[in-house]
């Protein structure tokens, strides 16, 4: 029997969409010893506008249970909703601060990390989302500073949807977008099963692929003061 995870090293406080079925398991795989995850959930299973604006209605009391926890980081951690706009990102995470008296991040902060990490400039931006997620997400992160060449989405309309595609789908689908010019993939969305392929990609692709997932341990990790390398999920968690 594996020893039991106290995070006797470290505590990850994670706000997670209720209908989030991929990231858990991912973080569990990829979390070193001694680093535990304990997460709060927030309504969103839709991809509407009003669907991901009402996900932040009631931060300060997921964030209060977070802390609760003993949690030395918290992460909100939904992609489409931390990348809706530069203004919301930044309330959501003062109003997570503010309410839990914690550091706090984001994804959307995270994969921004990530890529500048991987010197990455020139960027394929691949989802399950709509169109509209889609079009906020490039702006979000040409503001940030990229250079989005392409961009396609899958028009998963919820949760369970984007946690149907298989693995098998997203290696292929990502390969369909290859670009000769690309400096990194990005693989956008915390509920798919994208980091299951991210290094078979890597080799396939001779670029560094991040999904929401894999930027988001990272960056969390690295925040804590943790320096362990992952295996098995790209070269951001093996080399960075």
């Amino acid at each position: 029997m594996s020893a039991i995870n106290y995070g006797t090293r470290a505590k990850l406080g994670m706000l997670l969409p209720s209908g989030n079925q991929a990231a858990e398991p991912q973080f569990h795989a990829m979390l070193p010893a001694g680093v535990s995850l304990h997460t709060t959930r927030l309504k969103l299973t839709g991809s509407s506008e009003k669907d991901l604006l009402a996900m932040t209605e009631r931060v300060e009391e997921a964030a209060e249970l977070a802390a609760d926890s003993g949690a030395d980081l918290v992460v909100f951690h939904c992609t489409a909703v931390s990348t809706f706009s530069v203004e919301l990102e930044q309330s959501i995470k003062a109003r997570v601060a503010k309410a839990s008296g914690k550091p706090v991040t984001a994804t959307s902060e995270a994969i921004v990390a990530a890529l500048k990490e991987l010197g990455a400039k020139k960027i394929v931006m691949l989802s399950p989302y709509i169109e509209a997620i889609n079009k906020r997400e490039a702006v979000y992160f040409e503001a940030a500073g990229f250079d989005i060449l392409d961009w396609a989405g899958l028009d998963c309309p919820d949760a369970c949807a984007m946690m149907a595609v298989t693995p098998e789908k997203w290696r292929a689908f990502t390969l369909a977008h290859r670009h000769a010019d690309a400096d990194a993939y990005l693989i956008s969305c915390t509920t798919v099963r994208s980091a299951d392929v991210a290094e078979e990609l890597e080799a396939a692709l001779g670029r560094p692929v991040v999904t929401s997932n894999t930027a988001a341990v990272w960056h969390c990790l690295r925040t804590m003061g943790i320096a362990d390398r992952v295996e098995g999920f790209g070269q951001l968690l093996r080399e960075h």
